[in-house]
């Protein structure tokens, strides 16, 4: 009962606001957040007599579902993006995931000097907002440019790119936070390098796997004629490399994104990939991607706003000073004009579940409790859960907007995925 109630709330509302929102010529994803904040109003206002849609956002299921929704969010922008290109424009990925990690990293933690008591957990805190603004939302910029064709053009190429050494990179901030939390200095040191070793370690295991394995692989389709074998074997493979993520301690959205580059054109036929990856489309834009996107509107605390706003504006503008400014003079550099190197820096501004997932560790370790007179009556103190909570949800909404005008001044004609490319094509 509880599961199919939540599938007919949740596809009612998403796909209802993300089509009225398509009307007016503005991304699905903003009717999905929308609906999301919708949604945690109206079930914080019947928690009462209906604890079930009160509490949605901490039920097993909703939660299930959402994960669900970022893993084939990853999946589909493997299995779109070519991995020629990707390493063509992978030093300008890099040099734009550094610029748009080290300085909302600066920012972030000069805000929180700036605003935060002392205390003994001041360091912490100020890194916790650093690590905050240092991250982007992988899924939002892959929904977004998906939305717009944009996915395969050197720009999309760059911020997806980008954002996934970002969350690599945001890795090691969250295990020397986690450290500072610990209070164990020389264990943030070696636990960082230990993660460093993991996320090495994992990259070479799947490449190897993906290169020499997955060929041999996809020679079953010609013997084993089963009913959707394609289907199952790409998702097979895609858990396998979650699964092998989150043992070596990074996350999970690491595994399919990767595991979806390999069983693309090099290892499928021309057939069988768009056969696939329009089931994997229907699956993630017509049901999970609008879950996940609702989800982080439902995580929406209005607190911040009259408590501490003069915090939470300056949180807002440093999350996209940092990513335009650090990201968009990292592309600029790297030979993109000036528009596409604004398209850069705004598409690496959306934050998302990720934000929340460190938020959340945070607030589970205690980092906001009271730990002296000062702390317990700190207003800002008291709200950065809720702030932080804002900010990745206006970030996610204005740069789905802003990424849509620049890129559709800036570019014309089709995705450069929209076409069979034999560079990446199986032999």
């Amino acid at each position: 009962m509880d599961l199919f109630y939540v599938l007919l709330v949740l596809l009612v509302v998403t796909r209802t606001f993300g089509i009225a929102v398509e009307r007016l010529g503005q991304p699905a994803l903003i009717g999905e957040l929308v609906a999301g904040i919708a949604l945690g109003m109206i079930g914080a206002s019947m928690a009462p007599e209906h604890p079930f849609i009160g509490d949605l956002k901490h039920n097993e299921i909703f939660i299930a579902l959402t994960n669900l929704g970022m893993f084939f969010l990853m999946l589909l922008a493997g299995i779109e993006m070519q991995p020629h290109k990707i390493m063509k424009y992978s030093l300008s990925a890099f040099m734009v995931a550094l610029g748009g990690l080290l300085l909302p990293l600066g920012l972030g933690f000069a805000l929180g000097w700036f605003f935060l008591p002392e205390s003994s957990l001041k360091i912490a805190q100020c890194f916790f907002l650093g690590t905050a603004l240092a991250i982007t939302a992988v899924p939002a910029s892959v929904r977004v440019l998906m939305d717009l064709g944009k996915l395969n053009t050197p720009v999309g190429q760059v911020i997806v790119t980008a954002a996934v050494f970002d969350d690599v990179l945001s890795l090691l901030l969250l295990a020397f936070l986690t450290g500072l939390i610990s209070g164990d200095g020389t264990a943030t040191v070696q636990e960082a390098g230990a993660l460093g070793l993991d996320i090495i370690s994992f990259f070479a295991i799947t490449i190897l796997i993906g290169v020499y394995g997955f060929p041999k692989g996809a020679v079953l389709l010609k013997y084993i004629k089963e009913k959707e074998f394609d289907f199952s074997l790409i998702l097979i493979a895609a858990f396998a490399f979650a699964v092998l993520a989150e043992v070596m301690g990074l996350h999970f959205i690491l595994g399919p994104f990767v595991a979806g580059m390999f069983v693309g054109r090099r290892v499928l036929d021309k057939a069988t990939y768009t056969a696939v990856k329009s089931k994997i489309s229907a699956t993630t834009l017509g049901f999970l991607a609008p879950v996940f996107f609702a989800s982080v509107g439902l995580n929406l605390e209005i607190s911040a706003f009259t408590e501490v706003p003069a915090f939470l504006g300056l949180l807002i503008v440093a999350a996209f000073v940092g990513k335009i400014v650090g990201a968009g003079a990292m592309a600029r550099a790297a030979n993109f004009n000036n528009r596409d190197s604004l398209a850069v820096g705004v598409g690496m501004s959306a934050r998302g579940a990720v934000e929340l997932v460190i938020a959340d560790i945070a607030l589970k370790a205690g980092l906001f409790a009271a730990v002296n007179g000062a702390d317990a009556t700190n207003p800002v103190v008291a709200n950065i859960f809720s702030a932080v909570v804002v900010m990745a949800i206006v970030t996610t909404f204005v740069t789905s907007m802003s990424l849509r005008y620049i890129l559709t001044a800036t570019h014309g004609g089709k995705d450069e995925g929209d076409e069979w490319d034999e560079e990446d094509a199986s032999p």
